[in-house]
């Protein structure tokens, strides 16, 4: 990834605030379009936790993690990216989900749902 990084020369102020303004307007888009994948993923929750509740599966699967994890790796090999952090965001992006189905399983067991 750090290839396709093409080194800007600016003739004036207004082309490097020009760049600065579409390049922040097109990280906003992105950013809504992680919260709508985020959101898309966490609602998979449900399906998730009543199917491991009716497997009779816990809500961490650890080889699950490994999987994603080692799948997480091989893509940021791939990309040139930086492992440690994306790691740090999907474990966040796991423990999302995990705290979901658990509210799930409770509510759940507790005839609420």
């Amino acid at each position: 990834m750090a290839s396709d990084y093409e080194i800007k020369s600016f003739n004036n102020k207004k082309e490097a605030e020009e760049l600065l303004i579409k390049s922040r307007n097109r990280i906003d888009e992105i950013d809504n379009e992680l919260f709508d994948l985020i959101s898309q993923r966490t609602s998979l929750a449900l399906d998730i936790a009543l199917s491991k509740d009716y497997l009779g599966m816990p809500v961490y699967d650890k080889s699950r993690e490994d999987e994603v994890h080692k799948k997480i790796d091989d893509f940021c090999e791939e990309l040139g990216l930086d492992v440690d952090i994306i790691d740090q965001i999907v474990d966040m992006l796991t423990i999302l989900n995990k705290n979901e189905q658990k509210k799930i399983l409770r509510r759940n067991a507790d005839g609420q749902y």
